[in-house]
């Protein structure tokens, strides 16, 4: 007879704790076509994680590899439109507001190992009752501020030209899911699957974000 045992899918797991903390951007990572849902309309829209580590807030999460700075990320919805919440992080991470040089392409791979200001609250789930932490802030990290050397190495991903399987398999499970249910995805696994459409045939311009 065999005695199994698994882990609670509900166990609360440990966050970053809430305040205003120094922090160090480590990943921009493309998720594809994501499913997005806000009051009650379901659309969906291409989107990016950004991933930054805590260089003052440490903790032992494994014994092998000592004290590592907790990591918290956040997903953007990939535009630099007049009301695009990432417009707004960027300009507030940078203090300053993009030219319209910068608004025809901006190469966001540039905020990599950059740092900021990031500003963390608690919130409870409604579906599983545990706490989680969220950002409710970004902004530009003041005078005379430094923030200590990177400790996790900076990754890269994108769909938009070619799939690095390399960097794809040392993302995080949840990550490689998410990126694994958006249509570029199934396109570039099957590009012989790819629905001929209107557009296709007639080209369009598409935007920067």
């Amino acid at each position: 007879m065999k005695l199994i045992v698994k882990a609670d899918s509900n166990q609360q797991k440990e966050i970053p704790p809430s305040g205003t903390f120094i922090a160090r951007c480590i990943q921009i990572i493309d998720l594809g076509t994501q499913e997005d849902e806000y009051q009650g309309q379901t659309k969906h829209l291409r989107k990016i994680l950004i991933m930054w580590e805590l260089p003052t807030e440490v903790k032992v999460f494994d014994e092998k590899k000592g004290e590592q700075p907790f990591v918290i990320s956040k997903q953007f919805t990939l535009s630099l439109g007049d009301k695009a919440n990432l417009r707004k992080v960027l300009e507030s991470w940078r203090g300053k507001g993009f030219t319209d040089e910068e608004l025809k392409g901006f190469d966001i791979e540039k905020l990599l190992d950059k740092p900021c200001m990031l500003s963390i609250i608690h919130k409870q789930s409604k579906s599983t009752g545990n706490n989680y932490a969220t950002i409710t802030g970004v902004s530009e990290v003041p005078k005379g501020l430094k923030c200590d050397k990177r400790v996790n190495p900076l990754v890269s991903f994108s769909l938009q030209e070619t799939f690095d399987k390399k960097v794809f398999d040392e993302l995080y499970e949840w990550q490689q899911k998410l990126i694994k249910d958006s249509p570029e995805y199934q396109e570039l696994m099957n590009p012989s699957q790819k629905e001929i459409t209107a557009d296709d045939l007639i080209g369009t311009d598409e935007p920067p974000f």
